[in-house]
């Protein structure tokens, strides 16, 4: 055969022959993939993962690593694969229960931090590869551990001590008795409790100090406080701009935590970046919503959890339990209309309310408020990262963190499959593996 002819059958041969997948630390062959960004769910695509990144998503199946090699190889074909989900409302330091009010006295920082290891790994087990901690001294440093590899958990972007006002919903005084109040002294920026436009800056300011990741501000009373109000408005305006103003210079987006009409209305036109819960929000809230692209986190889980606790005798202080019976049980019915209006939601279940690595359940209570489950999935990936501002994750495309999740079943089709996670890699690192060779 002449040469040119030999080269010309190589080629056509090399042509022919089945793309080899590219060099990588591992190759996933995943039955379905759910595309994040269209809302659509792709069928055999193999992704392959180096240095903690995608670096490369192909249609069909490309050959899989030889056994033994470097890459690791990991079959789902059987399984249907998503970008690790985002819950936008944690507290992983704590988790409800009856003795939750009397613990505070009882326990000791160090207490909760341990309980808290625990709650993270249950979390990232669960497919929740990032959270957004509301509220609480133990996240910041939970956080670092976790990055730091001494302990398993999701990625977490922290607020560290919630900001309040006096008496408000983070007001870490409420329901002290007169002597623990004259010993410890009034609670002030440094503590998170501010009553003025130079409080609520040294306060952000003091949460820059203490290494938060975003600012969340309690705009009105809140369930679970030892206070009677649960929805009136605790920030004025100009106490609310000041916050977000002194929050954007350090590159902080806020969270408000609200339950009444007229705290909502403050916390958006003062510019905070989502509402949490949002149970009275009302047709010109949601149309001020709109109008100013400020999110909705709902927390369906939480409501319906306090409202179910609210019928034990014992669980909840009585000063607390009207308030858990009347407003949590409203929260599904505002997503629906919230939902309808238009209104840009993501992911959040407040949980710790409720018991850590349960948060799943919060997109089968948003499908059944009416949202489609693809953009429940969403809510929990694109659009988390959108609330972060982040954009290295909640996709699975090159260049994105590796953080990859498998179902057992296609979660379009039947929308309780998010409840049978079987395989968990952030980063690149695999935490939880149903066959690999």
């Amino acid at each position: 055969m002449p040469a040119t002819a030999g080269r010309r059958t190589l080629a056509i041969l090399l042509f022919l022959a089945p793309a080899a997948a590219p060099a990588a630390d591992a190759v996933l062959h995943c039955g379905k993939l759910f595309d994040s960004r269209s809302g659509r769910m792709l069928a055999e695509r193999t992704v392959t993962v180096e240095d903690g990144r995608v670096a490369a998503v192909a249609a069909g199946y490309l050959p899989a690593p030889p056994a033994g090699g470097d890459a690791r190889y990991v079959d789902l074909r059987a399984h249907t694969c998503l970008p690790g989900w985002t819950d936008l409302h944690v507290h992983m330091g704590s988790e409800s229960s009856a003795q939750s009010y009397s613990e505070g006295f009882r326990l000791d920082p160090v207490d909760f931090a341990f309980r808290a290891v625990g709650y993270a790994e249950k979390t990232l087990m669960a497919g929740f590869t990032s959270v957004r901690d509301l509220g609480g001294e133990v996240s910041p440093h939970l956080r670092d551990a976790i990055n730091q590899g001494l302990v398993k958990g999701p990625r977490i972007f922290a607020a560290g001590k919630s900001i309040a006002t006096t008496g408000g919903h983070a007001d870490p005084t409420n329901g002290y008795n007169s002597m623990l109040s004259h010993l410890m002294g009034p609670p002030g920026p440094t503590e998170g409790v501010i009553n003025s436009v130079e409080d609520a800056r040294q306060a952000v300011r003091q949460r820059y100090k203490d290494g938060s990741d975003v600012i969340k501000i309690t705009a009105t009373g809140g369930v679970l406080s030892y206070a009677r109000s649960g929805d009136a408005p605790q920030f004025m305006t100009d106490e609310i701009r000041a916050i977000v103003e002194t929050a954007n210079d350090y590159g902080y987006r806020v969270a408000a935590h609200a339950h009444g009409t007229e705290g909502m209305k403050r916390a958006v036109e003062g510019g905070v970046t989502s509402i949490e819960h949002g149970t009275h929000m009302s047709d010109e809230v949601m149309r001020l919503m709109k109008q100013h692209g400020t999110w909705y986190v709902p927390t369906i889980y939480a409501g319906r959890f306090v409202a179910d606790k609210a019928k034990e005798d014992g669980y909840f202080p009585e000063i607390v339990r009207p308030k858990a019976a009347t407003i949590g049980a409203q929260i599904q019915g505002t997503f629906a209309k919230a939902y309808k209006a238009g209104v840009p939601i993501a992911f959040g279940t407040d949980m710790g309310v409720g018991p850590h690595g349960d948060n799943a359940r919060e997109f089968l209570y948003m499908v059944e408020a009416g949202m489609p489950a693809a953009e429940a999935l969403q809510a929990a990936t694109v659009h988390a990262a959108e609330v972060l501002g982040v954009d290295d994750q909640g996709v699975i495309e090159a260049g994105r963190r590796a953080d990859i999740i498998a179902l057992a079943a296609d979660p379009l089709e039947d929308i309780e499959a998010v409840l049978d996670v079987r395989f968990v890699m952030k980063d690149g690192e695999v935490f939880r593996d149903p066959d690999t060779r």
